[in-house]
């Protein structure tokens, strides 16, 4: 098994995206590229260089894939309007129809509708409502019991189940030169290797209103690399436990969203996305652990997250942002230095 870091963060703009390569097939994960936000300490200019950048090395990658996995909606994550890179691929994607919210359910639609023309040269054939579908649990590790749920959670499942309800089906498709598949909690083999999806499972925090993701596993013999996309460190403890029991010798995680903290991240989470980081470098005998996505967009992240980088350290484990795993400072440190 052979990997390449394509886009991350830590090079300037924000992407987590990765190229796995096996003796079998070639599988690129959440092809996506978005500018930096205002706060990052680099100019305009920069950060649509680093941009043009990103998504000159994506669709390089994408040249090499056979499957396309996009974990879910989000623009550093895919894109619906750069379609040629899905071209002649397996496109795996997050399930467009229910463990969404709104607005990744609108970018999703805009998403197929866009692929149904390029591909299909028609419009996107919409399926019956899900009405008889049950949920009865709000993610796939059934992290927040629906009998436990406080009654604001409650309610705000239900809505979601009944918008879930309410939507008209985004179809699968197969297209002469693209086959769409979604890809929730899904399992396939590619003659020895070994693709696994687990999801839909949260976007950071329990019941989070941005969404639902999933993880991705990737084994070929003896090798595993285990990516996750928007679990912010991750910051749910069960999470890290599957993440444990996998036994990776490759992760390639996002870390927690320090650039928010004290907005979207709270100490309190913070403290547990540090907790479940060291947890996972003590129990996981990894040859390469890669904490990159959300992370490295502000200049004290390191600073903010030191325990980890500290234990790291004293254990004598290889734990870096994808940058530096390309022998330079991530692009939020140079900036400071030049």
């Amino acid at each position: 098994m052979d990997f390449e870091l394509v886009w991350f963060d830590s090079f300037g703009a924000k992407s987590s995206c990765v190229l796995v390569e096996t003796k079998d097939v070639s599988i690129l994960i959440d092809p996506g590229v978005a500018t930096m936000h205002r706060s990052f300490p680099a100019s305009l200019p920069k950060k649509l260089f680093w941009l043009e950048k990103g998504w000159h090395e994506v669709e390089k990658a994408a040249r090499r894939a056979d499957v396309v996995v996009v974990t879910h909606y989000h623009y550093d994550h895919h894109s619906p309007d750069r379609i040629h890179i899905y071209e002649g691929k397996l496109l795996l994607t997050k399930d467009p129809n229910k463990y969404i919210n709104d607005s990744q359910r609108g970018r999703a639609l805009r998403f197929f509708e866009n692929l149904w023309r390029w591909f299909g040269d028609q419009e996107i054939k919409s399926g019956n409502h899900q009405k008889r579908e049950e949920f009865d649990r709000a993610d796939v590790l059934d992290v927040v019991k629906l009998s436990e749920m406080d009654e604001e959670h409650v309610k705000w499942f239900q809505a979601r189940v009944k918008k879930w309800k309410s939507y008209r089906k985004i179809e699968e498709a197969d297209f002469d030169n693209l086959k769409i598949r979604f890809a929730d909690n899904l399992e396939l083999s590619f003659g020895r290797t070994k693709l696994k999806t687990i999801g839909p499972i949260f976007h950071c925090v329990e019941c989070s209103r941005v969404g639902w993701v999933f993880m991705v596993v990737v084994e070929e013999g003896s090798k595993k690399l285990l990516y996750s996309s928007d679990l912010c460190g991750p910051i749910i403890e069960k999470y890290a436990e599957v993440m444990i029991r996998e036994k990776p010798n490759y992760l390639v995680v996002d870390g927690p969203n320090t650039y928010m903290l004290g907005y979207l991240l709270s100490s309190e989470n913070l403290r547990r996305a540090i907790n479940n980081a060291c947890r996972m470098i003590q129990k996981i005998d990894f040859e390469l652990f890669i904490w990159d996505h959300h992370l490295p967009r502000e200049p004290r992240f390191r600073e903010n997250t030191a325990e980890m980088w500290k234990l790291a350290k004293k254990l004598g484990k290889d734990v870096m942002t994808a940058r530096e795993f390309k022998e330079n400072k991530p692009a939020v440190v140079e900036e400071l230095m030049s």
